[in-house]
C-alpha cells in the first residue's frame, strides 16, 4: 500500500489532464448545439429526440403559428381567403426577407399566406397579423392563447414573423405539436405548407425548404433563420401511407438543416419494420421540458465574414465546425437502409439535384381575380418591377409613336408635318424586330398600358419608284418620277397603328 502512495499524485495529475483534454474536445460540439426530433404524425410517437425540449428561438418558424391562427379564423368563418388586407407602414418597415410592397397596397389573405410561407416574407406576416388581430400585440395574444390550447408549454410569441425578440421562444417538441395540429385540424388548408414556388410578376421564388421537390414523399412545412437560432426546419414526408415529422434546430446552413432532416426521415422510414427493437420514447406531448435559456448562436452564425440578415435567403455557406461530427454524418443512413429498401442517393447528393419541375403558383396584389383580369394583374405587377429608368425609356418611346389621327408621313423619310422624326433607322429597326404577325395577343404592353404599335406595313412591300423630295420649313412637297403607272402612288403612313381587334 505505502509503495503505491508516491505515485498517487501523479496518477491524479494524469487523470486531470485526461478529463481536461476530453472537455476541450467536446467544447466545439457543445458550442454548436443542435436540436433534433422525429415523430409519427398520426400517433405522435417519438422515434428520435436530441435536445428536443431545450428552449430555442423559432425565427421564421413562428410563421407556422401565424398561418394556423389565420387559417383557423378562415375555417371559423371570421374572414375568408378573399378578404383584403392592407400593407401598413409598420408592415412595410419589416426587415427582409419581404415582398417590399408600399404602404396602402392591398392583397387577399390567400396571396399573403402564399407569400409568407414560400418566400418567408416578414411584411406579409405583419399584414396578416394586423388584418386578423387588429395589431401585432393583439395577434401575438391570439398566438399565445392558441399555443397553450395545443399544449405548447415552452412557447411564447411577441411578433408574427419571428424577427429577433427576447420573448420569442419555442422548442423542437412544441414545433412538432404545432405541425401535427396543422395536419389534423386544418387538412383542407394544408396545401399552403408545401407550395414548391410562387411567381409574382416576373420574379419566381423557390420554397426555402429544400426537401420539397427533391426528397421522395416530402410534403411540408417551413424554414427559419436568425443569427441567434441558426438554421431551423420543420419538415414532413409520407411513404406508404405513413407520415413522419422531422424538426431540426440550430443547423449551420440552409443545406445542412435539410440534410439533417432527410437523415432523420430516412432512418424513420427504414426502421418501420424494426421499431420493436428500439425502446419506446413515448409521445411528443409527454416529453419533459428543460428549464434553461435558449442557446444563442449569433457569434457562430453571423460574426466575422458571416454577416447575414435575419432572413431565410441562405447562401449555403456552411459554418465551420472544428472537432465536430462529419460535415453530413451520412454514414449511418446506409446501415439503417441496408437490405430494407432500394439504395437511395445520400441526402447531400439528393438535395444537390434540381427540384422536380413544377409550375409556380401565381400571386398578385389586389382583389381575387381570374381569367383576363388575372392576366392584367400579373402584367401590372411585372411592369411595377421594371426599373424606373427603363419605364421612363418605354414611356418616351411610346410618346413618340403617332396615333391614327396624325397626318400622313413621307414614305421614304418618315417626317410628318410637325417635323418629328419618327421613321428614322433606329425606329425602323425596332419595328422590324417585332412584326405584328409574330406577336402573341397577350404579349407585354408598353409602360402606358397600350399595346405596341404595329410594324410598318410597307416593310415587306416591293421597292417603290424613286421620289424626289423638296422640303420647305415644315411642309414637304413630293414629285414622283415613274413611267408606269402614270398615276401618283398613294402615300401610306409608315407608323400608323392598326385598329384594336
Amino acid at each position: 500500500m505505502n509503495a503505491l502512495r508516491p505515485s498517487s499524485p501523479k496518477r491524479f495529475a494524469v487523470s486531470r489532464i485526461v478529463v481536461i483534454a476530453a472537455l476541450v474536445l467536446l467544447l466545439p460540439r457543445v458550442a454548436h448545439a443542435e436540436a433534433h426530433l422525429l415523430i409519427e404524425a398520426d400517433s405522435g410517437k417519438v422515434l428520435e429526440a436530441e435536445n428536443a425540449t431545450v428552449p430555442w428561438y423559432p425565427a421564421s418558424l413562428s410563421k407556422l403559428m401565424t398561418a394556423y391562427v389565420t387559417l383557423k379564423a378562415v375555417k371559423d368563418g371570421k374572414i375568408t381567403l378573399d378578404t383584403l388586407v392592407t400593407v401598413s407602414p409598420l408592415a412595410a418597415s419589416q426587415s427582409p426577407s419581404k415582398m417590399g410592397f408600399r404602404p396602402g397596397t392591398q392583397l387577399t389573405v390567400d396571396n399573403a399566406l402564399k407569400m409568407m410561407l414560400v418566400k418567408s416574407a416578414n411584411d406579409m406576416a405583419v399584414v396578416l397579423a394586423e388584418g386578423v388581430g387588429g395589431s401585432i400585440d393583439g395577434f401575438a395574444a391570439m398566438m399565445n392563447d392558441t399555443a397553450q390550447k395545443l399544449g405548447m408549454t415552452q412557447t411564447s410569441y411577441v411578433n408574427p414573423n419571428g424577427l429577433p425578440a427576447d420573448g420569442q421562444i419555442t422548442s423542437a417538441r412544441d414545433l412538432a405539436i404545432l405541425a401535427r395540429a396543422i395536419i389534423h385540424d386544418l387538412p383542407e388548408y394544408e396545401y399552403y405548407v408545401h407550395i414548391p414556388s410562387i411567381r409574382f410578376g416576373r420574379r419566381v421564388t423557390q420554397n426555402f425548404n429544400k426537401l420539397i421537390g427533391r426528397y421522395p414523399g416530402a410534403d411540408g412545412f417551413k424554414t427559419g433563420f436568425i443569427c441567434a437560432s441558426g438554421y431551423n426546419l420543420v419538415a414532413s414526408a409520407t411513404r406508404d401511407g405513413r407520415r413522419l415529422i422531422a424538426v431540426v434546430l440550430g443547423a449551420s446552413s440552409g443545406t445542412m438543416r435539410a440534410v439533417r432532416a432527410a437523415q432523420l426521415l430516412d432512418r424513420g422510414f427504414a426502421n418501420n419494420g424494426l421499431s420493436w427493437l428500439t425502446p419506446s420514447l413515448g409521445t411528443v406531448d409527454k416529453l419533459v421540458p428543460i428549464d434553461t435559456t435558449p442557446p444563442n448562436l449569433r457569434d457562430e452564425m453571423c460574426s466575422g465574414k458571416r454577416h447575414k440578415p435575419a432572413s431565410d435567403e441562405d447562401d449555403d455557406i456552411v459554418a465551420s465546425n472544428p472537432g465536430g461530427p462529419p460535415a453530413t454524418g451520412e454514414t449511418g443512413v446506409t446501415f439503417y437502409a441496408s437490405g430494407l429498401q432500394p439504395p437511395l442517393p445520400k441526402p447531400s447528393e439528393l438535395l444537390a439535384m434540381a427540384p422536380a419541375p413544377s409550375e409556380p403558383v401565381v400571386v398578385y396584389t389586389g382583389p381575387t381575380r381570374s381569367g383576363a383580369a388575372l392576366v392584367a394583374a400579373e402584367a401590372a405587377d411585372a411592369d411595377a418591377q421594371t426599373p424606373a429608368k427603363h419605364r421612363g425609356k418605354k414611356a418616351r418611346l411610346a410618346a413618340r409613336r403617332p396615333d391614327a389621327a396624325e397626318p400622313a408621313v413621307d414614305a421614304k423619310r418618315g417626317d410628318n408635318k410637325t417635323g418629328d422624326k419618327i421613321g428614322d433607322k433606329e425606329t425602323d429597326k425596332k419595328s422590324a424586330a417585332r412584326p405584328a404577325a409574330n406577336r402573341h395577343p397577350s404579349a407585354k404592353a408598353d409602360a402606358d398600358g397600350k399595346p405596341f404599335a404595329a410594324a410598318d406595313p410597307t416593310a415587306s412591300e416591293p421597292a417603290r419608284p424613286k421620289n424626289s423630295t423638296k422640303t420647305s420649313g415644315t411642309k414637304t412637297s413630293r414629285t414622283v418620277t415613274a413611267a408606269k403607272p402614270a398615276t401618283k402612288p398613294k402615300v401610306i403612313p409608315s407608323s400608323e397603328p392598326k385598329p384594336a381587334g
